[in-house]
């Protein structure tokens, strides 16, 4: 279509430019080229004057003077250029035309013609124009999305989350049955935000609610809203809603919502921001509902805090339902799910991976599945067995190991023993209840040199005195380096640990008001509204940190052998597993270390 309308735009701007050069030519040769005309001297001309032959003369400023016989041949001659050539030609009854003026109406006439031409070019392709823009905005404004009414996902297909479930189910007899809800005057709620981490399911309930209901399920993303033309978003969300009404009864589903429902608090620009206007698109469209009509709008987002207050109202978001991480049971359940069509083998023990995949989404754990599945392809193994699994799971929290190691220096390699060996006791003294399944000094594809995996029971909430601990064992890597290595040799190996532990010294100071010295008071509130990094409270947590570091030095410097012995059996077999780990204790038990 776009290749007709150029091909069309060339072909009348030719026509035009041929139309004029026509015309051009025609006056031109009219007043200039009629014939070839006779060459006279200027005697021949005076000649003929007296011999009453000259019918007409034009005068003109050229070199050439140019005139008419009395038979209508054309002649030119030498332009005399005296001023009584006029009377004298006149006084002769000849008849005097002045060219100058004659070729002056020629040029306005060609004027006019030319620019009555490009004026009418001009205006077809401004018309031309303007329809291409507004055929290419409405087709910027169709957003696209996928649809689909009859899936194979159903909520049988999810495990975890119950609760979760349970609400949303409540929506497919809203749209089975309105009739039963309209008799006790209740309305079916217009909008329904599916909130937490990723990959805990939110997208697979809002699919699953569609095929339950049997309606249709348009799914959009929030980013398919955010554009740099003026109006193109909010005319993707009027034109998304349209869309729907056609359709009655469906599902609209716009996954990272806080792309375009993020708060208006921007400084007092008020509604000028291109965001604005599509959320107020948004917004417009979703109180134009009624609840008869049987469009349901559901929304995922990962921060749900920082939507618009206007959006999480009732009338349009009604229900704001949290789909978190799974816990030991909806784990066991989830895992049942990804094994039910794979070969695994009759050893392996579900309770035992859900155990150990705590803080685990239901997408990771099909990524670990789905890895393990891999593994045992690559084996060609009849069954998917533990250690399929096992080597899944690290390869999923650390990387892959890495299959050269020829390049590492014994220096680095003791370093990182010692560190990792750090890790592993301060767990095991501060954290008894956290179960420490791998330690390891192999690289991994992911940039670690080596690794403690430290698993910590399902719970609730996180107390004060496990916060802390949690800061020990991330600074206990770096406090071994320098009390086996000396301070001017501690590596940049914690540079990780450091960072996990002042992630959890910022929260309980900032968010959980665990600090004696700030109180209890929400930071992240009050810096968001000054918009700057408060220095004093960087000095508290500094100071925090230190003496922190002074415990876990002290605890460290009490049970160096041990650090020894776990460190020079990380050297020996490179990877200590659980059971190695507790026989190595147990030696040393007896002589009170631990």
């Amino acid at each position: 279509m776009k290749k007709l309308m150029n091909r069309k735009i060339v072909l009348v701007i030719s026509l035009i430019i041929l139309v004029v050069s026509i015309a051009t030519i025609g006056i031109y040769r009219q007043y200039f080229y009629s014939e070839k005309p006779i060459e006279l001297s200027y005697g021949e001309f005076l000649e003929s004057i007296e011999a009453k032959q000259i019918h007409k003369v034009f005068l003109s400023d050229d070199a050439k003077l140019k005139g008419e016989f009395e038979n209508g041949q054309s002649f030119i001659t030498d332009h005399p250029r005296t001023d009584n050539l006029k009377e004298t030609l006149l006084m002769e009854n000849i008849e005097v035309n002045e060219v100058g003026e004659q070729q002056s109406v020629g040029q306005i006439i060609i004027f006019i013609v030319l620019i009555a031409a490009f004026a009418g070019g001009a205006y077809y392709l401004s018309k031309q124009t303007s329809r291409q823009a507004s055929k290419e905005y409405d087709k910027m404004s169709t957003v696209e999305f996928s649809t689909q009414k009859q899936s194979s996902i159903t909520f049988s297909n999810i495990a975890g989350n119950e609760e979760a479930k349970e609400n949303v189910m409540e929506l497919v007899d809203f749209l089975k049955n309105p009739e039963k809800y309209q008799r006790y005057g209740a309305r079916m709620p217009k909008g329904v935000i599916l909130y937490g981490p990723p990959g805990t399911g939110k997208t697979l309930m809002a699919k699953a609610l569609a095929s339950e209901a049997g309606v249709d399920f348009l799914a959009v993303s929030g980013s398919d809203f955010v554009q740099v033309y003026a109006g193109l978003g909010a005319g993707r969300i009027r034109n998304l809603f349209k869309k729907a009404g056609e359709k009655g009864k469906c599902v609209i589903f716009i996954d990272e919502i806080d792309a375009i429902g993020k708060k208006r608090d921007r400084g007092g620009f008020g509604g000028s921001d291109e965001s604005d206007r599509t959320l107020n698109a948004l917004l417009t469209e979703m109180s134009g509902f009624k609840g008869s009509e049987g469009i349901v709008v559901m929304a995922a987002t990962n921060r749900l805090d920082i939507l618009d207050e206007a959006l999480l109202r009732p009338g349009r978001f009604d229900r704001q339902i949290e789909v978190g991480l799974p816990d030991l049971k909806a784990r066991q359940d989830i895992l049942k799910l990804y094994t039910k069509n794979r070969p695994m083998a009759s050893a392996i023990s579900i309770e035992r991976i859900a155990h150990q995949t705590v803080y685990f989404s239901g997408a990771k754990l099909e990524n670990l599945m789905n890895e393990a599945a891999i593994y045992a392809a690559r084996e060609n193994a009849q069954y998917i067995s533990e250690k399929h699994i096992d080597k899944a799971f690290y390869t999923v929290i650390a990387g892959e190991e890495k299959k050269d190691r020829s390049n590492i220096k014994e220096i680095d390699k003791k370093v990182t023993a010692y560190h990792e060996a750090g890790h592993a006791i301060a767990t095991k003294l501060l954290c008894p209840e956290n179960r420490v399944t791998k330690v390891t000094i192999i690289p991994s594809t992911k940039g670690t040199g080596g690794f403690s995996m430290n698993i910590p029971p399902d719970s609730m909430y996180h107390r004060k005195k496990g916060m802390l601990n949690n800061i020990k064992v991330a600074l206990a890597g770096r406090v071994v380096e320098e009390l086996v290595f000396g301070e001017e040799n501690i590596t940049t190996g914690a540079s990780n640990d450091i960072q996990k532990a002042t992630e959890i010294m910022m929260a309980m100071t900032k968010q959980f008001g665990m600090s004696e010295e700030v109180g209890m008071i929400n930071y992240d509130i009050l810096l968001g509204q000054s918009g700057g990094i408060d220095q004093k409270l960087a000095e508290i947590c500094n100071v925090e940190m230190k003496k922190l570091y002074v415990e876990t030095k002290e605890l460290m410097n009490q049970h160096i052998e041990l650090i020894e012995a776990i460190a020079e059996k990380l050297i020996e077999k490179e990877t200590l597993n659980e059971i190695d780990i507790n026989n190595i204790l147990e030696m040393y038990t007896s002589k009170s270390y631990i």
